[in-house]
C-alpha cells in the first residue's frame, strides 16, 4: 500500500517537473522572439545607415543639384503674395462657394484671362498675374459637437440611440464647418481688394439663398414677436398675483385669518418667475440667431489691402527639388540593388 502511494507520489513529481520545463521553455521561446523582433529592428536600421553612408556622395550631389536647379527657377520666377478671407456661409450656401472657387481656380490654370476680367471686373495684367484660389474649412471639434446637439434635438429617441456621435463625426464633411478660409495667390499685392466683392456676391445674389434667408428671417421675427408678447402677459399675471398678495396681507393686519391659498399663489409666482426665465433665454438666442442669420453669408475678415510676400523653407523651390533630388537618387540606387540581387538569384 506504502509502495504504491509513493510512486504515485513520484509521478506526480515528474508530472510537475514536466510542466515547469514546458513553462520556461515557453518564456524562454517568448523572450528569444522579442529579442529577435529588436534584433531585426537593430539590424534594418544599421543597414539603412551603412546604405547612407556608402552613397553618401552621390545623394548629396543630387541634392545639390536639386537646389541650385530650384534656385535658379526661384530667381526667374516672379515673387508670389497671398490674401486670406474668413467667412461663415448659411443656408447650406458652402458648396456653391466652394464650386465658385474651384471654377475661378480653373480659370487660372487655363490662364483665361478673358474669362478672370469679365468675372472680376478686372484688366487683362491684374487677371493674369492671379495664380491660384483655394478655400479649405476651419477645423474645430465644437462644430462637430454642435452639430450633433442640434440633430439630437431635432430628431426622436430611437432615431438617436441609433445614430451614435462617431457615425455622425465620420459623416462631417468640410462644408459642414462654420468658418471657411478663402486664399488666393497672386503676383501682384494689391489686387486682392477687387475680389472679395464678386465672390460673395456670386452667392448672395443666388434667388434661392435669398428666398431661404427671408423666410428664416420672417419666422425669427414672428417668434421674437410672440416671446414679447408673452413676456408681456407673465408680467400682468405677476402684477396681478402681487396685488393679491399685498391685499391679503392687508387683510391680515386688520384681524386673524388662515389663509389657505398662500402656499398655491407662492408657487405660482414661482413657476412665472421660472418661465419669465426661460423666454428671455429663448428671446437672447433668437437675437443671436437673427445675427448669425441676417445674411447669406457673414464675413469675419476680408481680404488684406496689401497681401503678404509668400516666403518659407518648405514653400522654396530649392528646398523642394534638393529632397527631390535626394529621393531621385535613392530610388535609383534602390533600384540598382535589386537589379543585382535579382540577376545573382537566377544563378
Amino acid at each position: 500500500m506504502s509502495t504504491n502511494q509513493q510512486k504515485n507520489n513520484n509521478e506526480e513529481e515528474i508530472d510537475l517537473g514536466s510542466l515547469f520545463v514546458i513553462i520556461g521553455r515557453g518564456f524562454s521561446n517568448f523572450f528569444k522572439f522579442i529579442g529577435s523582433i529588436f534584433k531585426g529592428i537593430f539590424d534594418f536600421i544599421i543597414t539603412i545607415l551603412i546604405f547612407l553612408k556608402n552613397n553618401f556622395i552621390k545623394i548629396a550631389v543630387a541634392g545639390i543639384i536639386g537646389l541650385v536647379a530650384g534656385f535658379f527657377i526661384e530667381k526667374s520666377n516672379a515673387t508670389k503674395f497671398g490674401s486670406k478671407m474668413l467667412v461663415e456661409p448659411n443656408f447650406k450656401s458652402a458648396m456653391q462657394l466652394y464650386n465658385n472657387i474651384q471654377y475661378y481656380n480653373d480659370l487660372v490654370k487655363q490662364k483665361d484671362t478673358v474669362g478672370l476680367e469679365k468675372t472680376f471686373n478686372i484688366d487683362k495684367e491684374t487677371a493674369a498675374s492671379l495664380k491660384s484660389f483655394e478655400i479649405e474649412p476651419i477645423v474645430n471639434e465644437n462644430d462637430i459637437i454642435n452639430s450633433y446637439n442640434d440633430f439630437i434635438l431635432e430628431v426622436d429617441t430611437l432615431t438617436v440611440k441609433s445614430y451614435k456621435f462617431e457615425k455622425f463625426k465620420a459623416s462631417f464633411t468640410n462644408l459642414d464647418y462654420k468658418v471657411h478660409k478663402i486664399e488666393v495667390i497672386a503676383e501682384k499685392n494689391d489686387v486682392f481688394r477687387k475680389l472679395d466683392d464678386v465672390i460673395i456676391s456670386s452667392i448672395i445674389n443666388n434667388k434661392y439663398f435669398n428666398r431661404l434667408k427671408e423666410l428664416t428671417n420672417e419666422n425669427l421675427n414672428r417668434t421674437d414677436s410672440l416671446y414679447r408678447e408673452n413676456l408681456t402677459q407673465i408680467d400682468s399675471l405677476r402684477r396681478v398675483y402681487m396685488n393679491v398678495m399685498l391685499e391679503e396681507a392687508k387683510k391680515q393686519t386688520t384681524g386673524t385669518s388662515i389663509d389657505l391659498g398662500g402656499e398655491k399663489r407662492t408657487t405660482k409666482e414661482l413657476e412665472l418667475f421660472e418661465t419669465n426665465r426661460q423666454i428671455n433665454g429663448d428671446l437672447k438666442r433668437i437675437a443671436e440667431e437673427k445675427s448669425n442669420k441676417y445674411e447669406v453669408i457673414n464675413v469675419i475678415s476680408n481680404f488684406q489691402p496689401v497681401g503678404y510676400e509668400i516666403k518659407g523653407i518648405t514653400k522654396s523651390y530649392a528646398f523642394k527639388l534638393a529632397l527631390l533630388g535626394m529621393f531621385l537618387m535613392v530610388f535609383i540606387l534602390l533600384l540598382t540593388k535589386l537589379n543585382s540581387y535579382l540577376n545573382n538569384y537566377k544563378k
